[in-house]
């Protein structure tokens, strides 16, 4: 096989148009400074000769300048000066910087950075430009049989070969005025982002935001994972029931296709209010199960045709939304993992209890111990595929409330069980 040119004719030559566009694209930014400083120079000057007519040059120079500099700084307290400098600065400069916050303007910032801009394009473009006249002239000159010219300077130049000197020199100039535009170039890039860029105030607000964004997100997957995986593994164990009983008792088979369904509809509620979350990108007003939803949680695992049995105390609907949200999710998983370790057959315990300040989440069941035969291949495939990420989704949450939880073998080694204590008010 033949290994590929690392660079190819193609691929050289788009580099070569991308380095061409940007230089042009800097050059571009510096001589678009030198044409907004011209325009306050077109107010400052017929002022400043109106009112300072009698004042020697000097003073006059200098009220020139502050007058400009005002002006400047005046065109700076435009919103739309800042966003426009962004955009110009990122289109032409090849910076990232993101766009200005509506409520900052940062009108002292964007006035330094217009009296910036102006100063450096109008200086880049003044020094490129005599820097290119003078590597044309010299050598123009001097092919024309040599004479005197004024550079800033006078420079005599000779014919004949005693004047070839000015090819290098105007090599020289030409690599001068590049530098020039390049250092320029640099320059704005530099303080671009002090005076454009947001100040450490506004990137700490926007990391914060970026971190609660986060960890929005990571909520609603773990939500997802809880909800998904519970009607997946119930699901997948309702159909092997219903397989199983479809010859020897339709009607009960017919009921765990019932189940099936109402626990797919309400997978696909709560998938569709995640989603919508996501699609929108705004935080949920109320949580859409909570413990006043556990009785149906439990109808749809007992269709399955596992006996649940349920010791629930308390007042539920009294229990803090937030907690009564992730403790819906815990129970959730806790069933869930119950139904893939321990099988069909094996019984559920579940203690719910809102009392003394507490909220006590039991989850016990046995250690399925039947034969693999015994059990449907659907349900063990499910079993098989599900990883162990939903016993540190229970502990992250239990860990947020400032809770206590324990997951392991029961006191007897022929059972698992999941004990979490959650505080119903804030603790220091």
């Amino acid at each position: 096989m033949l290994i590929p040119p690392r660079f190819t004719a193609d691929s050289r030559k788009a580099w070569l148009s991308s380095r061409l566009s940007s230089r042009l694209s800097s050059r571009l930014y510096a001589l678009l400074g030198a044409a907004v400083g011209l325009l306050p120079l077109a107010v400052a000057v017929p002022a400043v000769a109106a009112t300072a007519a009698g004042w020697p040059g000097p003073a006059r120079a200098v009220l020139l300048l502050v007058l400009w500099a005002a002006l400047c700084a005046a065109a700076g307290r435009s919103r739309f000066a800042r966003s426009a400098s962004v955009r110009l600065a990122n289109r032409l400069l090849g910076t990232a910087l993101p766009a200005p916050a509506p409520d900052r303007p940062h009108r002292l910032r964007t006035g330094a950075w217009l009296i910036l801009h102006a100063l450096l394009g109008g200086a880049s473009v003044a020094v490129s430009c005599l820097l290119l006249m003078a590597a044309v002239a010299l050598p123009a000159v001097w092919l024309r049989g040599g004479d005197r010219i004024t550079l800033l300077l006078p420079v005599d130049v000779a014919g004949g070969g005693s004047g070839a000197w000015t090819l290098p020199a105007a090599a020289l100039l030409l690599a001068l005025a590049y530098c020039a535009g390049t250092g320029t170039s640099a320059l704005f890039r530099r303080l671009a982002s002090p005076l454009l860029g947001p100040l450490p105030a506004e990137r700490l607000a926007a990391l914060e935001g970026q971190v609660r964004v986060l960890a929005q997100r990571n909520r609603l997957a773990q939500e997802l994972h809880d909800s998904i995986g519970h009607t997946l593994t119930a699901s997948t164990i309702q159909a092997a029931v219903a397989k199983e009983l479809m010859g020897t008792d339709p009607d009960a088979a017919r009921r765990a296709l019932t189940g099936l369904e109402e626990a797919s509809r309400a997978a696909m509620d709560d998938l569709d209010h995640v989603l919508g979350i996501l699609r929108e990108g705004r935080a949920p007003t109320s949580p859409p199960f909570s413990l006043t939803d556990l009785h149906a949680l439990v109808d749809r695992v007992r269709r399955t045709g596992t006996d649940v049995d349920t010791d629930i105390t308390g007042d539920l609907a009294a229990v803090p939304a937030t907690v009564s949200r992730e403790a819906y999710r815990i129970v959730q998983e806790g069933l869930t993992n119950a139904l893939r370790h321990g099988g069909r057959p094996t019984p559920i315990g579940l203690r719910v209890a809102a009392a003394g300040g507490w909220l006590e989440l039991e989850v016990a069941n046995r250690i399925n111990r039947i034969a693999p035969s015994m059990t449907h291949p659907l349900a063990d495939r499910a079993r098989r595929r599900r990883s162990g990420q939903g016993v540190t989704g229970i502990t992250d949450r239990v860990h947020l409330l400032r809770g206590e939880v324990s997951v392991g073998p029961d006191a007897s080694g022929t059972g698992w069980l999941l004990a979490v204590r959650i505080p119903l008010r804030s603790t220091p």
